[in-house]
């Protein structure tokens, strides 16, 4: 395949995990490249704390399971001895999908619970209300479950760094592909009306480029609708023949189900943020679902040809003991699974002294690191001045059971 550019898923506090974050004092000389020092949260000698948001509620409640799994994960790393021999505090509450809910429960995490940092808060409204604040308290906001292409900016913004793919990237991959394939492509596309559904439709149009005229339909829809029925029949009825789906997971299996329905036989491309086989293919309709397109960077738990790989087997052994209730059909859980790893990754690197600005130093300093869960091919690289932990990802294909990836690792540029 042609090379693109470059880039490669209860509403109550889940969870005291303990672990243990040191003294804050560092040498100078380990700080010279380090995020800029400031006051912090007071420093346990005893544990790590660490906060989170998460929709356990809301519209986006599908995306739960990342933090009851992160909960489990950072349970089992506590009973083999913790990091450095620091125990982890885990305290993962809800925010409904809500932006100033997100911002009432990180100031609450921040300066009464004075966590040492924020991990993986989800969705790009929450963490467009809480990105400032937590730069100007200098506590990291890690690992966001958002690939918006804000969270890229260490000279604004050292204290916040994404977990996903970056989503303009995604977008331009799938622009590319079907200017390859359906050169002559009618293009409908949904999203949701903010800047996650934004910075997509962007990278769609930097992907088409000069033939973004191909796009012959946009609509929108709100996090509060029920369904996105009307915006499916008003694309359809645009005559489009290609579909570029931007949802989260609800109003992903609700287009998916939908445009079959009525009649619409478009080529279909999926944000990989709803991607999952087990929580948006199954309630679509698997049957409805197949020959649908997405980006993929780590393993498919439904893939059959991972059943005897290391990574694999490793993944569902957590799942089997440590967190049952999962869904081992759910790519989210892979995803939830492979960002706990980074950050104990992260973690161990900062050495016996945790600090924020030392958090961030190694989070800005992952070399080559490659948990036996991506695709091969696939490593995490960042640095100082560029905090992208996906530069390469593949395509792949729904054949009505599992995603299969196609053609080679692309590498885009930024």
């Amino acid at each position: 395949m042609h090379k693109l550019w470059s880039l490669v898923a209860i509403p109550f506090a889940v969870a005291s995990v303990c672990i243990a974050s040191c003294s804050r004092s560092e040498k100078s000389k380990e700080d010279n490249n380090a995020a800029p020092a400031g006051s912090g949260p007071a420093v346990n000698a005893a544990e790590i704390k660490i906060g989170q948001t998460m929709p356990y509620s809301g519209p986006a409640s599908a995306y739960g399971t990342i933090g009851k799994l992160q909960t489990a994960f950072f349970k089992k790393i506590n009973r083999e001895g913790g990091i450095h021999g620091k125990k982890i505090n885990f305290i993962s509450i809800d925010d409904a999908y809500s932006p100033p809910k997100a911002v009432e429960q990180v100031r609450k995490l921040v300066e009464e619970d004075g966590v040492l940092l924020i991990f993986q808060p989800l969705g790009t409204p929450s963490n467009t209300a809480i990105h400032k604040y937590l730069n100007g308290k200098k506590i990291p906001q890690l690992f966001t479950a958002s690939g918006a292409s804000q969270w890229n900016d260490p000279t604004n913004f050292p204290f916040t760094m994404a977990f996903n793919a970056n989503y303009q990237m995604e977008a331009r991959i799938y622009g590319k592909h079907i200017l390859q394939t359906r050169p002559s492509a009618k293009i409908a596309v949904l999203y949701q009306n903010d800047d996650y559904g934004k910075d997509y439709l962007k990278g769609l149009k930097d992907g088409l480029g000069d033939n973004a005229k191909l796009i012959v339909a946009e609509a929108t829809y709100e996090v509060s609708d029920p369904t996105v029925d009307s915006q499916i029949a008003t694309l359809k009825g645009s005559g489009a023949d290609t579909f570029v789906n931007v949802t989260t997971p609800k109003f992903a299996a609700q287009a998916i189900r939908r445009a079959v329905d009525i009649g619409w036989k478009a080529a279909q491309y999926l944000n990989n943020i709803s991607a999952s086989v087990g929580s948006v293919l199954t309630p679509a309709g698997l049957d409805k679902a197949t020959g649908l397109m997405t980006i993929a960077y780590y393993k498919d738990p439904t893939d059959p040809q991972w059943n005897e790989d290391p990574g694999m087997k490793e993944w569902r052994d957590f799942m089997t003991k440590e967190y049952p209730e999962g869904n081992l059909s759910d790519g989210t859980n892979m995803y939830a699974y492979l960002a706990a790893r980074t950050l104990v990754k992260v973690l161990e690197q900062c050495g016996p002294e945790v600090t924020p600005e030392k958090v961030m130093k190694q989070a800005a300093n992952l070399k080559d690191f490659a948990p036996a869960q991506l695709l091969p091919g696939i490593t995490i690289n960042t640095g100082p001045n560029d905090y992208l932990l996906f530069e390469q990802m593949r395509l792949a294909r729904f054949d009505g059971k599992t995603w299969v990836a196609i053609g080679e690792v692309l590498t885009a540029a930024k």
